[in-house]
């Protein structure tokens, strides 16, 4: 069992093994809920989904949203046949 201890002002330092089986990073907002129980379980926020912008690198051209919304559309005709 992990245990932390609570400091003068109220913060705790979650010990090394449940950040790391949590992918807790500097910076990384987690919350805190009661289960059924009445216990308190910490979690890792989810990331919004704004964290992914310029994730996907693409160099190419520009495409124009019509031709987006053309190749969508096909490939969604594609998967009712």
């Amino acid at each position: 069992m992990a245990i932390g201890t609570m400091t003068s002002k109220g913060q705790i330092t979650i010990p090394k093994d449940v950040r790391e089986e949590l992918g807790l990073t500097p910076g990384t907002r987690v919350s805190f809920s009661r289960n059924a129980s009445g216990e308190i379980v910490l979690s890792r926020q989810s990331r919004p989904i704004s964290d992914l912008s310029g994730a996907l690198k693409y160099n190419g051209p520009p495409v124009p949203l019509e031709d987006m919304g053309d190749a969508i559309a096909g490939g969604a005709a594609g998967l009712a046949q």
